[in-house]
């Protein structure tokens, strides 16, 4: 199933805004999944290292709460696979309705 996202257009003829579908193809889709892949991969490789930083710091550097605390800073920092998307289909909005 193709991912779509409504977005509002205005116009000149009317002071209520149209309110345009975009679908992304799938190859799209992929390519917005694959980039937020390698993108999650980072981060949890940089919250892993910050975690045992402040493990360490805070004298807590056993592999449970380094565990957990990578978990905790993942969680926050990670977007989710939706909003990538949905700027990807903002993006093709914007090329195809510019003003």
């Amino acid at each position: 199933m193709a991912f779509s996202k409504t977005f509002p257009r205005t116009t000149k003829e009317s002071s209520y805004p149209t309110w345009e579908e975009v679908y992304l193809s799938d190859e799209e889709e992929k390519e917005v999944e694959e980039k937020c892949k390698r993108e999650h991969f980072a981060i949890l490789d940089e919250c892993l290292r910050d975690a045992h930083a402040v493990a360490i710091k805070n004298a807590i550097n056993t592999e449970e709460n380094v565990t957990k605390l990578a978990i905790t800073l993942f969680e926050k920092r990670a977007s989710h696979a939706v909003f990538w998307k949905e700027n990807k289909a903002k993006e093709k909005f914007d090329r195809t309705f510019k003003h």
